[in-house]
């Protein structure tokens, strides 16, 4: 059973920073391809970026320059540093494979970001 623990989510004024967590319970977790997207309601959830087992990553549009991934795999861990964060930037935070459910775990609980003026 691989369980998904995302955190590091808040409440933050437009430019704050927040960095998320994902420890994900798994098996050579370092062999994956793994990625943060997020959910806000009414919407369909959506990819934000993601990292390969080769450490390169690759983010949409709206994150680059502003959010950066990376991994510990010594911690089956991925971050998501979040930098200069605007009010569209609110959602529930989820991390996953890439592309997701390949480990058929479902999602997690999610971590909720809130930007607000």
């Amino acid at each position: 059973q691989v369980h998904i623990v995302e955190s590091g989510g808040g409440l933050v004024q437009p430019g704050g920073s927040l960095n998320l967590s994902c420890t994900v319970s798994i098996k050579l977790f370092s062999i994956y391809t793994v990625g943060w997207y997020r959910q806000v309601p009414w919407n369909e959830r959506e990819w934000v970026a993601h990292i390969g087992n080769d450490f390169n990553t690759y983010y949409r549009d709206s994150a680059k320059g502003r959010f950066t991934i990376s991994r510990d795999d010594s911690k089956d861990t991925v971050y998501l540093q979040m930098n200069n964060l605007k009010p569209e930037d609110s959602a529930v935070y989820f991390c996953n494979s890439y592309p997701p459910n390949y480990w058929g775990s479902g999602w997690g609980q999610g971590t909720r970001v809130t930007v607000f003026a």
